[in-house]
């Protein structure tokens, strides 16, 4: 098997006598557009771990590695240069932005000319502006936003505004992208639209992470699925493992059956 593009190797996370995560460790292999979840029930440490992957918490212990690189407490900006980047729960927007300013805003990595050649107008300036507009008007193309390019996000529903954040990272041209519940507040018809580009992005070639609560989504998208109890990982396998999985299915024992697909 080749190396993984992403490797979480035995990470734990100590909040003084709190444990938030122990002893995790998730690897992420080719073939690149794969889809890989983590679920668990509230107080599980999802979003701990994703912190962690991202660089926004240090491991107490463990090492993070992307492509065979440790990047273990880098920064996340170092990291999404790497080509690792995070979406959040909340889309932070700008209301009187519209979806393509954004998107072209998010290009910002990738800026060849410098702060002086902008200010002035300077041809690599133009030339950046051309080439990342370009950028920006694929990456909504591929989410299904061009309609709305030259809409304000004010305006714009719950459901746009969740696959304008992913487009935002998109812009980043990440080769791991950790999306943080990105189907949470949306109606089904909302949720089935936003798998399905998920999973056009996917097979554009960028592989997957998600933390997501709504299960049919994961039983529906994912490839293989994590499952976090109490800060540790108790299974890993298909949809089809983990709703037979005893460990999950006790985990979750007092939900609705509905909720993991059983």
């Amino acid at each position: 098997m080749s190396a993984p593009i992403l490797e979480a190797r035995n990470i734990t996370k100590r909040f003084g006598g709190l444990t938030a995560n122990e002893d995790i460790s998730l690897a992420l292999h080719a073939p690149v557009g794969h889809v890989v979840s983590v679920i668990g029930p509230n107080g599980a440490g999802k979003s701990t771990f994703f912190k962690m992957l991202s660089g926004f918490i240090k491991p107490s212990s463990g090492q993070i590695l992307l492509h065979g690189q440790d990047i273990t407490g880098m920064s996340p900006h170092r990291i999404a240069r790497l080509g690792l980047v995070r979406t959040f729960q909340e889309t932070t927007i700008f209301p009187d932005l519209t979806a393509m300013e954004h998107v072209s805003l998010a290009h910002q990595l990738h800026r060849e000319a410098s702060d002086l050649e902008v200010i002035f107008g300077m041809p690599r300036a133009r030339g950046d502006e051309i080439r990342l507009g370009e950028s920006a008007r694929e990456i909504l193309e591929l989410m299904e936003l061009h309609a709305v390019g030259d809409t304000e996000a004010r305006h714009l529903p719950q459901g746009l505004l969740r696959l304008l954040g992913m487009a935002m990272g998109l812009a980043s041209r990440p080769q791991v992208l950790l999306l943080d519940e990105p189907y949470a507040g949306l109606n089904p018809e909302e949720t089935n639209r936003a798998v399905a580009i998920t999973r056009k992005v996917a097979a554009s070639g960028v592989s997957i992470l998600l933390v997501e609560h709504d299960m049919k989504a994961v039983m529906a998208i994912s490839d293989r699925i994590h499952v976090l109890y109490f800060g540790k990982k108790i299974a890993e396998g298909t949809p089809a493992e983990i709703r037979e999985n005893p460990k999950v299915i006790e985990a979750y024992l007092g939900t609705e059956d509905e909720e993991l697909g059983l």
